[in-house]
């Protein structure tokens, strides 16, 4: 006699079958992983080298700080405006192609940023930078996504800490490269571009593998099933959470770019000097951004957001009038706190926005550069008419935008949000 299930046990075979796909989870990658962090290395310290380089550019040429700031402008500004643009096409559309590229581009700009005879050419060629990096970014953050399986906090911190390296590797090589070659220093990073180039060529098999074993499923997005009053409420907290991004860019292009003017004009030291100070801000803000990560889990990323921003604030009151012992000590400090919720905004705006990888990259992390090169541009300005010490010390009121956290929802309400959409 055939037993006909109960509807209990029907309703728990269900339950089973729903959740097999969640539990059919990929193994993480980590060759693919530490190879796309290796190329957000070479490509973030290209990019960062370009602001790191100003003080060289402006005298060989003749640039005052508002045509400084306008080449970090031409540079991020590219960056950030193509991103979000190239991350919805992937989206729709991912090109495992796109990868090597995004470095060829690259390589190309940093070739004419040698070669560059005037400050038209100069510009030309930061561009050329900025598409590379716009190129990169959201396709890499899909790769790291891909290949994290389980681990996508993990991942991404191994992803970011590349790029944080880079950028804090930046400052040395200025001192190491440009200060002695100058602007003809540049050359050598067509190598670093060159092996980016290779790198991006053996993930980009592996990407297109990928693809072709795991194709796209077609779902029904959380977004058709939103009611407009929620709508509404993640529409007011993704541009919060980029006003907030907006500040702690702002506040970092700051220190990166005017900092060293700052500081060879204060205690009169060379550029080489002025740029282990800037190496010690960026190189703390690897740590924190690798950290952050693990910490957002354990205490939440509103939290940590939180912490990042007002944890910055006291301190950074203080750095425009400290000393050269505790200026070290300062931006050591600060680097490490602000830049610890680097990879947690990424990730919040994840949770914010479900599925949309390539445009949350494009957003938080190209976003993030473009609102601080508009703030580059303003500084410079700001200077150029008030002068340098001033204009530091308002920069140093920017952490306290932090106290904005509080309108964000908190990771609960979030992933109430979540499970809402898709119930």
């Amino acid at each position: 006699m055939q037993v006909q299930p109960s509807a209990a046990a029907v309703s728990s075979i269900g339950r089973k079958q729903a959740a097999a796909p969640q539990s059919d989870i990929k193994p993480t990658v980590f060759r693919i992983l530490f190879a796309i962090s290796l190329v957000h290395l070479l490509n973030d310290t290209i990019q960062s080298v370009i602001p790191a380089i100003l003080p060289i550019l402006k005298d060989s040429m003749g640039l005052n700080y508002m045509q400084s700031g306008v080449i970090v402008f031409a540079l991020n500004m590219t960056s950030s405006v193509m991103q979000p643009m190239i991350g919805l096409y992937a989206d729709k559309k991912p090109t495992p192609m796109m990868l090597p590229l995004g470095m060829g581009l690259t390589c190309i700009g940093v070739l004419g940023l040698a070669l560059a005879p005037n400050y038209a050419l100069i510009l030309l060629s930061v561009l050329f930078v900025g598409l590379g990096s716009a190129i990169f970014h959201p396709e890499s953050s899909r790769v790291a996504y891909m290949a994290a399986g389980s681990r996508r906090g993990l991942a991404q911190s191994i992803f970011q800490v590349g790029g944080n390296s880079g950028q804090a590797l930046a400052s040395v090589m200025t001192a190491l490269v440009f200060a002695p070659l100058g602007q003809f220093g540049a050359i050598w990073f067509t190598l670093v571009a060159g092996l980016g180039i290779v790198v991006q060529l053996t993930v980009a098999r592996w990407y297109g593998g990928y693809m072709a074993a795991n194709p796209p499923v077609q779902r029904s997005g959380a977004v058709r099933t939103m009611s407009p009053a929620r709508k509404k409420q993640i529409t007011f907290a993704v541009s919060m959470l980029l006003f907030l991004i907006f500040a702690r860019s702002w506040y970092s292009m700051g220190i990166s770019t005017y900092y060293p003017f700052f500081l060879m004009e204060k205690f009169g030291i060379k550029l080489e000097q002025a740029q282990i100070y800037i190496f010690l801000f960026s190189a703390a803000g690897v740590f924190g951004t690798f950290l952050g990560g693990p910490l957002s889990d354990k205490f939440g990323r509103r939290n940590l957001i939180f912490f990042s921003m007002l944890g910055t604030a006291p301190l950074a009151l203080l750095l425009p009038y400290a000393d050269p012992f505790w200026t070290h000590v300062i931006l050591l400090v600060n680097g490490f706190i602000l830049l610890s919720s680097f990879s947690v905004t990424v990730v919040y705006a994840q949770e914010l926005l479900p599925g949309k990888v390539g445009m949350v990259s494009g957003l938080t992390i190209g976003l993030a550069f473009g609102l601080g090169a508009l703030g580059a541009v303003a500084l410079g300005g700001m200077i150029d008419r008030l002068q340098l010490t001033p204009v530091m010390q308002m920069i140093s009121f920017l952490p306290l935008l932090g106290l904005f956290t509080f309108f964000l929802p908190s990771d609960k309400t979030i992933r109430q949000w979540t499970e809402e959409a898709s119930s």
